[in-house]
């Protein structure tokens, strides 16, 4: 891991802000869908609990980069799997579990199961990161093709579906940004960080 320049208590100070601005947008937003959605909506439970997962998630992100030790580090990526295996579950949703109730409360049985060994071997076997990486990297992927698919067959009847094609083309290519490795520009900015700036606007977009 590189050195990082200090500002004030926060270790990694351009990664801590952004995280903080993606799970402000987020929270943002979830307060507009909140207000322009009924909770009579299908969708409406899922989404919400998808924000409520994120936001989570940007928390944890947010106090690792400003301290980080082994208790935050575990928090932070044990939260950022559960946004990846979310956004799946959200996807089977959207795309199957509104006509297939049965088959939706299969699959988030076996994601909660996935996510609970993933953790587990993680906190209690070994903490690998190239095990994390692939894992989720996998996990993303798949979310990418069947999202995409869904667009792809809804895009003449659901026009706006292309918010929801280039959002997750966005992310995936943002995640790329994990695999470049350069010292912090001025000691602050890391290619990490340049990932969490780019996924504030895409907030905005998912909702």
């Amino acid at each position: 891991q590189w050195p990082f320049s200090r500002f004030l208590f926060f270790q990694e100070p351009a990664s801590a802000f952004a995280s903080f601005l993606n799970g402000l947008a987020s929270f943002v937003m979830l307060l507009r869908y909140k207000a322009v959605v009924p909770p009579a909506s299908p969708m409406y439970p899922t989404c919400v609990a998808f924000a409520w997962v994120s936001l989570n998630a940007w928390f944890w992100s947010t106090v690792f980069h400003t301290r980080d030790t082994a208790v935050t580090e575990k928090l932070d990526y044990f939260c950022a799997s559960a946004v990846v295996l979310h956004s799946v579950y959200l996807c089977c949703v959207r795309t199957l579990g509104l006509q297939r109730p049965a088959l939706i409360s299969i699959f988030r049985a076996f994601l909660l199961l996935f996510l609970a060994c993933h953790i587990s071997y993680l906190a209690l076997v070994r903490f690998d990161y190239g095990y994390n990486m692939a894992a989720n990297a996998a996990i993303g992927l798949l979310n990418l093709a069947w999202w995409l698919r869904w667009c792809l067959q809804n895009r003449p009847r659901l026009p706006h579906v292309w918010k929801c094609a280039a959002v997750v083309l966005l992310l995936q290519a943002l995640a790329l940004l994990e695999l470049l490795d350069f010292p912090p520009l001025f000691w602050v900015l890391d290619a990490h960080a340049l990932w969490h700036i780019g996924t504030i606007p895409l907030n905005v977009l998912f909702y």
